[in-house]
């Protein structure tokens, strides 16, 4: 490593390009009416929430009517509420009421597949072979003289195979339907310029209802290489194409380029910079810029971030090759550390350093280091927050949740579980409803004691009830970090390196100097400086303990 100065300052306009977003997951936020179940007026009742942290915007995962094979996921009317979550007028009120106290609003789209129960696929079927209502997906005849094996050998990233045969009106065994997700998750054929006008008109009826923007799900997947060759490596599910591997044909293609150009003309015809935000989880960092270049979207999710093992060599790397990669295509960083697909960073960061990341942790697994995770989860994120650019912050972590590791496995609804054969748990623990209130009913996200996924014992000694005003809890370290974000313009940059070694990282932005202290014998504070946040306290002589950051100014 060097500690050659690396800078980048955001240069493209707008709001989103140092902003602090926080992702609500509806089914685990707030319950309003006691069904076990997030809904839209819970999220409405808690937004003050987010303006007591100091969030800019909220991403909401997918509220439309769905069958609820993939948690959301699998969308069967891209212009509906699921009665699960309420009505159209509360989605109208939540933006209304969030616009109100100056959030911003992103939805989620999920524009790979669609449910199988939508009107679409119900007319493929109807249809059969050959037919325009067929074209709309990827269906293929099978392989073999009867046609009984299927049209290539990609896997879902759930598990087992990734086509399903059909039965055809007339009974008889016929084509075979590409699912990259769970079988109720039909993938779209994006070649096909009615699904393209299809979504243009999906964007323009929210946009027109006064959303701020969209987190676009699976977004480097639309595209599928046009002779679906064969795919010999193992599909692992959230995974980036490892960068001394060829890219997979069904990941990444470029032809999802010109679909982000159209659907940036749509957005940009529309007031107040509403934005694209690419869930695309692409290696190496030069090919994830491409997502962002000037016409295209606004954000990518940093996923090579997220999965960055905690060292500081690692961190350094995947800092610098971030913010070049984006600086050449003048667009910000988007950093991560959680969401509704990984485990949760509090308990990830418990782990032993260079683990594989695990699809979940559950009984009889390796368990993480509660205490040492949440440590190295808070410096973490005041690491991340100093980082030029926008962050996203994931419901509960600003209350240091952890992941439920120990759920009764017959508890769990991620499909995950089941398609993989029971070897990989999959990602109900970090979907676990979050604690408001200790005392009360399911620790507050609801009236009564229901709850779709069950919350852990311990949720009490998290709920935000017992953190709130109390000096050194996690919430009140977010809510400060996110002050003095704001305070000190940290997302604009510039960023120097001031240090880089196998063992602390250190860096100057603005008139703030951040260090992170990753070795195992505390260092100096950085002299002739006002401490203005540390992750952790100090030591009695004022060095900076093993996994912590502080901000320092002067």
């Amino acid at each position: 490593m060097n500690s050659n100065p690396t800078q980048q300052e955001s240069s493209a306009p707008g709001w989103w390009t140092e902003a602090v977003i926080y992702q609500v997951y509806p089914r685990s936020f707030a319950d309003s009416d006691g069904d076990g179940i997030g809904d839209l007026p819970g999220i409405t009742g808690r937004l003050d929430h987010l303006v007591e942290l100091g969030v800019d915007a909220l991403w909401l995962s997918p509220f439309y009517p769905s069958p609820q094979a993939d948690a959301g996921y699998d969308v069967a009317d891209y212009r509906d509420v699921d009665p699960l979550f309420g009505t159209l007028a509360d989605a109208d009120k939540l933006i209304a009421e969030a616009h109100a106290r100056g959030l911003r609003v992103i939805v989620d789209l999920v524009p790979n597949h669609t449910s199988s129960a939508h009107r679409w696929f119900s007319a493929a079927l109807a249809a059969g072979p050959g037919s325009p209502e067929r074209d709309r997906y990827v269906f293929r005849d099978g392989l073999g003289p009867d046609g009984d094996r299927p049209p290539n050998d990609w896997q879902s990233v759930f598990g087992g195979p990734a086509w399903t045969r059909v039965t055809e009106a007339d009974g008889r065994p016929g084509q075979w339907y590409l699912h990259l997700f769970d079988t109720g998750q039909p993938d779209l054929n994006w070649d096909n310029p009615e699904v393209r006008a299809e979504f243009l008109d999906v964007l323009r009826f929210w946009l027109d209802r006064g959303v701020d923007g969209f987190r676009v799900d699976v977004a480097h997947g639309l595209i599928k290489q046009a002779d679906l060759a064969d795919w010999q490596e193992p599909q692992e599910i959230l995974s980036g194409n490892e960068i001394d591997k060829p890219r997979p044909p069904m990941w990444d293609q470029d032809g999802v380029h010109e679909i982000y150009r159209d659907w940036r003309r749509v957005l940009d015809g529309y007031p107040g910079g509403r934005i694209l935000v690419a869930e695309a989880w692409v290696e190496p960092a030069e090919r994830l810029a491409r997502y962002v270049r000037p016409d295209e979207m606004h954000q990518a999710f940093n996923f090579e971030y997220l999965l960055a093992s905690w060292t500081a060599p690692a961190q350094y790397a995947v800092i610098t090759r971030s913010l070049e990669a984006t600086d050449s295509v003048g667009a910000p960083t988007t950093w991560v550390l959680s969401n509704h697909d990984v485990v949760r960073h509090a308990s990830r960061l418990g782990l032993p350093v260079g683990n594989p990341r695990p699809n979940g942790i559950g009984i009889g697994d390796p368990q993480p280091d509660a205490a040492l995770g949440l440590r190295r989860a808070r410096a973490a994120t005041l690491l991340m927050l100093a980082l030029p650019g926008s962050a996203y912050l994931y419901q509960g972590e600003e209350l240091g949740l952890p992941e439920h590791t120990t759920m009764p496995d017959e508890a769990r609804q991620d499909p995950t579980w089941e398609r993989s054969g029971h070897t990989q748990r999959g990602r109900d623990g970090c979907r676990v409803p979050i604690p408001w209130e200790a005392d009360a009913p399911s620790y507050g996200f609801g009236p009564t004691d229901a709850s779709w996924l069950p919350q852990p014992p311990t949720w009490a000694e998290y709920a935000l009830d017992r953190q709130r005003g109390v000096t050194g809890s996690t919430y009140e370290l977010y809510r400060s970090a996110l002050r003095l974000r704001r305070a000190h313009g940290l997302g604009r940059g510039p960023l120097t390196w001031l240090a880089s070694g196998d063992e602390v990282l250190s860096f100057r932005t603005g008139e703030l100097t951040v260090l992170t202290n990753f070795g195992a014998a505390p260092v100096p504070l950085p002299a002739g400086g006002e401490l203005l946040l540390a992750s952790a306290p100090l030591t009695e002589d004022g060095a900076v303990p093993t996994d912590v950051t502080v901000w320092v100014r002067g």
